[in-house]
């Protein structure tokens, strides 16, 4: 028998904005050798507020990127190209494998 497949395979759910905001400035934090808490301090703001942005669970204000970019001397304007890139990333792998998965091993009827 063939197997009938969707016409819109399902893909996994793009990653949160907030996620991959907090990936990136945790790597960019760790790529720099900087402490959470000298960070935090910099930036105005306490050591556990940051640890929660880094870890997806805050959703900053742009007021709030903006103090943590600055404390970390980054361009905002980079770091925000760098987490539109790694959704744009996670969303390219998600449509592959989506695809691959639902790929028929089987004989294939096309209709015209």
């Amino acid at each position: 028998m063939a197997q009938i497949l969707p016409l819109h395979p399902r893909r996994e759910p793009d990653p949160l904005w907030r996620e991959a905001l907090g990936r990136r400035l945790r790597a960019t934090r760790e790529d720099q050798g900087g402490r959470l808490v000298d960070i935090a301090e910099r930036a105005g703001i306490s050591p556990q507020y940051l640890s929660e942005i880094e870890r997806g669970r805050k959703e900053p204000s742009s007021e709030m990127i903006a103090a943590v970019t600055g404390a970390l001397g980054v361009d905002l304007a980079d770091l925000l190209i760098g987490v539109a890139g790694e959704v744009r990333r996670h969303r390219h792998a998600s449509s592959v494998l989506s695809l691959a998965r639902h790929r028929s091993t089987g004989p294939v009827l096309l209709a015209a």
